[in-house]
């Protein structure tokens, strides 16, 4: 018996989740499983489908900036070449 639910998931205390573990295993597929002990929580299940997000490979730098759609804006780079120089009282 679930003791709370929370968002898709649920929380479980640890006793119920041992005694139900092939319930916590599918309700993963809705959202992820908290278990407590001694109401304090300890463990999440999550659907394998959430948890290969929680892997996947991060991009490179080089691999986000191509993936942008700002990526054809052209910007302005050229450095101000002016001698003007900001006085600094130390």
């Amino acid at each position: 018996m679930k003791t709370k639910t929370r968002r898709k998931g649920a929380v479980w205390q640890l006793q119920e989740a041992k005694a139900m573990l092939s319930d916590v295993v599918k309700s993963s597929e809705r959202g992820p499983q908290i278990i407590t002990v001694r109401g304090e929580e300890k463990a999440v299940v999550l659907s394998m489908e959430d948890y290969n997000k929680t892997i996947r490979p991060k991009q490179t730098l080089y691999e986000f900036m191509q993936s942008s759609p700002l990526r054809d804006v052209e910007l302005d780079l050229e450095r101000d070449k002016s001698t003007y120089m900001r006085e600094i009282d130390l």
